[in-house]
């Protein structure tokens, strides 16, 4: 009984993380594994808790969405990784073979030719309504010709192309581990600006009802007619008992050439009177089943672990192992993605494991026998020798350089510096300050002052010319006057974003060398900071590197004489949701607090004195957040009011 406890709360942990946090605390193989366990000890036993996972589809839906009941429960699918097993599940009948899309499962509904409603499937009874980021997937018709009520179910999925894109440009804290996760936390947003920006394609698997339109019986007749209309579906073929193996191999080949990420295959009967006639367990449809591969598991010694600095600062593991063939190639190295699996694993080296291939592309380490534990983790970076920090991030613990002088962080750290709300130097593209730096013109952000003296070869280089050359010099030139709190933004402060800049400004008066010198007590004074970003400023500023290169850079930049800050607001703190319609957009807004003396927020706290959100009866979790703490929801107008 207590393993049986203990497996529900580790899959129920597991569960919660990937529906509704869009992260992820184990691999799909060790899920399984526990899974598998899991409903072996309750066959076995006779005993099935309340909250096991395998009596509940999905994990109860917490957004500021709005929560939408399905007309139809859609449940899970049981699943098998024998191929024997399809084809006793097929017996004599017909069926559609076709893969498992790895996304965010959508329903959407057409009235009248248009689209009228997109609801994720949430925990399979209530999902959440995302209509007004469907409208930007893709690849969906707006507008039919059809006019009758039409309800299809699909999968919203990210291309391994788009993803790796978009997680380039994200910071270290907010990468997404995989497709999967990036499209479900795109999808959920509530501001579908994000939606349109990344190309969420939505693949149709299912026509549940087309209004005024007959059919034969067969489901794979929904499926083309939905192809022709203007729908993308999925990838399917017809099968039976004698050519469902062959299929299977089929769909396995062509996996690497996908364009979109699939977690197996759905296998169900072609005929819809059949598939009705069958019904439901509490849990599963009788008439599908998913097929997942046999993963092929090696077993091999763990040699060492590498720790890597990346450009973003994360030091990333790799398990390096004896070589071993999976899947038709010899590996010997495989990802850990972050110090948690590290811990979770247990790992040790000369410890005996097992690894495998991810969805058959991606080596990952499944399980540790020996769970030694003794892996050292790096007390400081591999690269510069700077102490590092463990991080809390999406999915999980991570080992982080802080140094932003760091050379594996140059592009990044210099990429910062030159940002709109650093020190806002136009011209200087991530490309252009990897070759200025491969040509040896910048070693650090203190060399951008000093670019004339490679005029000429600056000139020459491909993509440039005189008039570039003298445009990327004027925008250096004007940044030489910058506010000051900019200017500390853009040193890379390990937890500073621009707000806590302008606050560690304002506690020191604008005095740089006041700043350079605070202390940590004074510095947990200020209204916000805590340990950990009060830290992070002393240790920044107690490095001689960093002191010396901000010495440097004063030599060519001088600080603009700030305005009298106002009191009005002094000591108030103001969180600012939903749209704005008098200032420009919520920056401007937030400048104005700040210029009265006061602070803009991030999230609602016992804090907060304000949110500011026009919407006043608005669902949002910050809207609620603030009712539950009694904090004063007040409109624009309200907060102009106050302040003049």
């Amino acid at each position: 009984m207590e393993r049986m406890k203990e497996l529900i709360d580790i899959l129920n942990k597991a569960s919660e993380a990937y529906y509704q946090k869009d992260s992820e605390i184990m691999s799909d193989f060790s899920y399984d594994r526990l899974y598998d366990e899991l409903v072996a000890l309750e066959a076995q036993t006779g005993i099935i808790l309340s909250d096991s996972p395998t009596q509940n589809v999905g994990h109860k839906v917490l957004s500021a969405l709005t929560k939408v009941r399905h007309e139809s429960r859609m449940l899970s699918l049981d699943k098998t990784k024998d191929v024997g097993r399809l084809k006793e599940f097929l017996g004599d009948r017909e069926g559609i073979l076709s893969y498992k899309m790895d996304g965010l499962t959508v329903v959407l509904t057409y009235n009248k030719g248009e689209l009228a409603q997109a609801v994720t499937r949430g925990n399979g009874e209530i999902g959440e309504d995302i209509t007004h980021n469907a409208v930007f997937f893709k690849n969906i018709p707006l507008k039919l010709s059809f006019k009758g009520e039409i309800v299809i179910r699909g999968e919203a999925v990210i291309a391994f192309e788009d993803f790796n894109e978009i997680n380039k440009d994200l910071g270290p804290e907010e990468k997404y581990k995989n497709p999967r996760n990036l499209c479900s936390g795109t999808v959920r947003q509530l501001n579908s600006k994000i939606a349109a920006e990344r190309n969420v394609n939505f693949i149709a698997f299912s026509l549940v009802k087309a209004e005024g339109m007959t059919f034969g019986d067969n489901k794979s007749e929904g499926l083309d007619w939905l192809e022709k209309i203007g729908f993308t579906a999925v990838e399917r073929k017809i099968v039976n008992g004698s050519n469902i193996e062959k299929t299977v191999r089929e769909f396995e080949d062509k996996i690497p050439e996908n364009k979109f990420a699939t977690d197996g295959l759905v296998l169900t009967y072609n005929s819809m009177e059949y598939s009705e006639s069958l019904g439901a367990t509490a849990k599963f449809p009788r008439d599908s089943i998913a097929f997942k591969w046999a993963d092929e598991l090696a077993e091999t010694q763990l040699i060492a672990i590498d720790w890597s600095t990346s450009r973003t600062g994360l030091i990333n593991p790799i398990a390096v192992f004896k070589p071993v063939e999976l899947e038709g190639t010899t590996v010997n190295r495989a990802s850990l993605h972050n110090l948690s699996i590290v811990e979770n694993l247990k790992l040790g080296i000369g410890d005996t494991i097992m690894v495998y291939k991810a969805n058959m592309i991606i080596p990952q380490v499944a399980e540790n026998i020996t769970q030694s534990g003794n892996a050292e983790i790096p007390k400081v970076c591999p690269v510069c020798g700077e102490e590092t920090e463990i991080i809390e991030m999406r999915d999980g613990k991570a080992l982080k350089c802080p140094n932003p002088n760091c050379k594996a962080q140059r592009v990044l750290s210099i990429e910062h510096f030159v940002s709109r709300d650093a020190m806002n130097i136009e011209g200087l593209s991530e490309a252009t300050i990897e070759k200025f730096i491969e040509k040896g013109f910048i070693d650090n952000y203190t060399d951008l002052f000093r670019l004339e003296k490679h005029k000429d070869d600056i000139i020459e280089m491909e993509g440039f010319g005189e008039k570039s050359y003298n445009n990327l010099i004027a925008a250096v030139n004007k940044s030489k006057n910058v506010h000051i709190a900019n200017f500390i933004y853009a040193l890379g402060i390990n937890n500073v974003g621009l707000s806590n800049a302008k606050l560690l400004c304002r506690k020191y008066k604008y005095n740089l060398d006041d700043i350079k010198n605070a202390k940590a007590e004074e510095l947990l004074e200020i209204d916000g900071f805590g340990e950990v970003i009060a830290n992070s400023v002393k240790k920044y500023f107690s490095h001689e590197k960093n002191i010396s290169l901000i010495d440097n850079a004063t030599k060519y930049i001088s600080f603009i004489p700030e305005e009298e800050i106002g009191s009005i607001l002094e000591g108030k703190t103001f969180v600012i949701t939903g749209d704005v319609h008098i200032y420009k957009n919520r920056k401007e807004l937030q400048a104005h607090i700040e210029r009265l003396g006061g602070k803009a927020a991030s999230s609602v706290s016992a804090k907060t004195d304000y949110l500011i959100n026009n919407n006043v009866n608005s669902a949002s979790s910050k809207n609620k957040k603030a009712k539950e703490l009694g904090i004063p929801i007040i409109s624009e107008e309200e907060f102009i009011s106050m302040t003049e």
